[in-house]
C-alpha cells in the first residue's frame, strides 16, 4: 500500500503529469477565450446596425444608369404605344468624390462623403427603320430622357440636363418603378427635333457611403474619378485603365466600348437592367477595429500556449516548483488582454489599445513572476519573450498579403527555440 502510494504521489510530481494539467489548464481557458470572440463578434454586429441607421439618414451608396433618350411609338402589328430607348454615342464622366468627417453615433463611427458627378455626351440619330417602324409611327415630340439611380433622397440639388442650349429639369416617375431600390427620374415631353445632333450636360450630387457604381452606356464612355480617399476597391464589371493611389486619394480613369459590354445601344419595349455591368469603386476600411479584435484573438491559443511552455521550460530546467494555480493566475492575465484591448479601441485606435493591453500584461506577467521564480534572470526573460510574441503578432495582424508567409517563418522559429531549449530535459522524470 504505501509503495503504491509512493507510485502514485511520484506520477503526480513528474515532469508528465505536470505537462498534463497544464495542459488541461490550457484548454480549459480556451473556455474565456471563446466567449471573448463572441463579445468580439456582438460589438461587431452592434457597429454594422449603428452605422447602417446613421448612413440611412446622410445617404446609402450611389448608382448611376443614364441619361438615356426615351421616344415612344405605335407599333406597327399591335398598334400599341410603345417605348424605345437610346444611349450616348458618346458619355463623359468626370466624379469628383470628397470624404468627410466621419458621423458619430455614441462610440461609432460612419465614413461618408458627398460626390459630384458630371455627364457630357451626344446622341446619334434613332433609327426606328430597323425595326420596320415607319417614321410617322414615331412621337418625336414625345421624348424624354431618362435616368436610373438610388438614393433620391441625398440628392442635394435640382437635376437638369441640358441640351443644346436648352435646360430641360427631372422629376421622379413614381409610376414606373421596380422591385429594386433603383428609381426613374424622368424630364417633361421634348420635341427630338429641336435637340437633334446637340451635345448634352448634366450634373447631380449627392451625400453617400460605401460605394459609387456607373452603367457605362455609351457606346465609348470615358470616366475619370478622384477621391481623398486612400484605400479605394476597384469592383464590377471594368477596372480602371490607369489608376493612382496616395496617402492623399486616388484618382482613376476608364474607357470602355461598346464591344467591351454586352448590351446594345438602343432596346426598344423595355429598359434593361444593366446593374451587373456597371464599372465600381467601394470607399472602404480595410481592416476595422472590430476584424483586427477578432483576428488577434484568434491567436490566443498560441500565446497561452507558448506562455505556458516557456514557465513549463524554466521550471523544468531550474527545478523550480510553479502551482498550477499560478498557472491559473498566468492564463487568467493572458485573456485578460484581449478584454482590455477590445475595451480600449472602442474608445482609440487599436495601435494605441493594442501597445497599452499589451505592456500592461506584460509587466504584470514578468512582476508576478518574479515572486514565483525567485530570480530577476527568468522574469526578465519572460517579459522580453512576451513582448516579442505580442509583437510578431501585431505585425501579422497588420500585414495582408505575407501575413500567411510571416506567420509560418514565425512559428518555425519559434518551435526552432522550442526544440533547442528542451533538448537536454529529462522527460522521464
Amino acid at each position: 500500500m504505501e509503495n503504491l502510494e509512493s507510485e502514485t504521489k511520484g506520477f503526480f510530481q513528474s515532469t508528465t503529469a505536470k505537462m498534463i494539467m497544464v495542459g488541461l489548464l490550457t484548454l480549459i481557458l480556451l473556455i474565456p477565450l471563446t466567449l471573448i470572440q463572441d463579445l468580439i463578434a456582438e460589438r461587431s454586429i452592434r457597429q454594422k446596425e449603428v452605422i447602417a441607421e446613421t448612413i440611412s439618414k446622410w445617404g446609402e451608396s450611389v448608382y448611376f444608369y443614364g441619361p438615356i433618350l426615351k421616344i415612344p411609338y405605335k407599333d406597327p402589328i399591335t398598334s400599341q404605344v410603345q417605348n424605345a430607348y437610346f444611349f450616348p454615342e458618346k458619355l463623359s464622366n468626370v466624379t469628383n468624390t470628397e470624404m468627410k468627417s466621419p458621423l458619430q453615433r455614441s462610440i461609432y463611427k460612419s465614413n461618408v462623403f458627398t460626390t459630384k458627378m458630371e455627364f457630357s455626351g451626344n446622341y446619334t440619330e434613332p433609327n426606328f427603320a430597323k425595326k420596320s417602324i415607319p417614321t410617322e409611327n414615331v412621337f418625336w415630340d414625345k421624348a424624354t430622357i431618362v435616368i436610373r439611380t438610388t438614393n433620391l433622397k441625398s440628392i442635394n440639388d435640382e437635376v437638369k440636363i441640358k441640351i443644346g442650349n436648352t435646360n430641360y429639369t427631372f422629376e421622379p416617375n413614381h409610376g414606373n418603378q421596380s422591385n429594386d431600390s433603383i428609381e426613374l427620374l424622368e424630364t417633361g415631353f421634348i420635341d427630338y427635333n429641336s435637340i437633334k445632333n446637340a451635345n448634352f450636360n448634366m450634373n447631380i450630387t449627392y451625400n453617400g457611403s460605401k460605394s459609387i457604381s456607373i452603367v457605362p452606356i455609351g457606346k465609348t464612355t470615358d470616366a475619370k474619378m478622384t477621391s481623398n480617399w486612400n484605400s479605394p476597391s476597384f469592383n464590377g464589371s471594368f477596372i480602371p485603365n490607369d489608376k493612382k493611389i496616395s496617402n492623399t486619394g486616388f484618382n482613376a480613369n476608364w474607357k470602355i466600348l461598346h464591344f467591351n459590354r454586352p448590351f446594345a445601344q438602343e432596346n426598344f419595349e423595355t429598359l434593361p437592367k444593366l446593374n451587373k455591368y456597371a464599372f465600381a469603386v467601394d470607399f472602404i476600411t480595410p481592416v476595422d477595429e472590430y476584424q483586427q479584435n477578432e483576428r488577434a484573438s484568434k491567436y490566443g491559443f498560441l500565446v497561452i500556449g507558448l506562455t505556458f511552455l516557456i514557465f513549463f521550460l524554466i521550471q523544468s530546467i531550474s527545478k523550480i516548483s510553479i502551482h498550477i494555480f499560478q498557472y491559473s493566475m498566468i492564463g487568467i492575465a493572458l485573456i485578460m488582454f484581449y478584454t482590455l484591448l477590445i475595451s480600449i479601441t472602442e474608445h482609440s485606435s487599436f495601435s494605441l489599445a493594442y501597445a497599452i493591453a499589451g505592456t500592461s500584461v506584460v509587466v504584470l506577467i514578468a512582476l508576478y513572476s518574479i515572486s514565483i521564480l525567485k530570480d530577476r534572470k527568468f522574469p526578465l526573460f519572460i517579459g522580453v519573450s512576451l513582448s516579442v510574441l505580442y509583437t510578431f503578432i501585431y505585425v501579422i495582424i497588420q500585414l495582408e498579403d505575407y501575413a500567411l508567409l510571416v506567420g509560418s517563418i514565425g512559428l518555425f522559429c519559434i518551435l526552432a527555440a522550442v526544440m533547442y531549449f528542451s533538448r537536454k530535459i529529462e522527460w522521464s522524470k
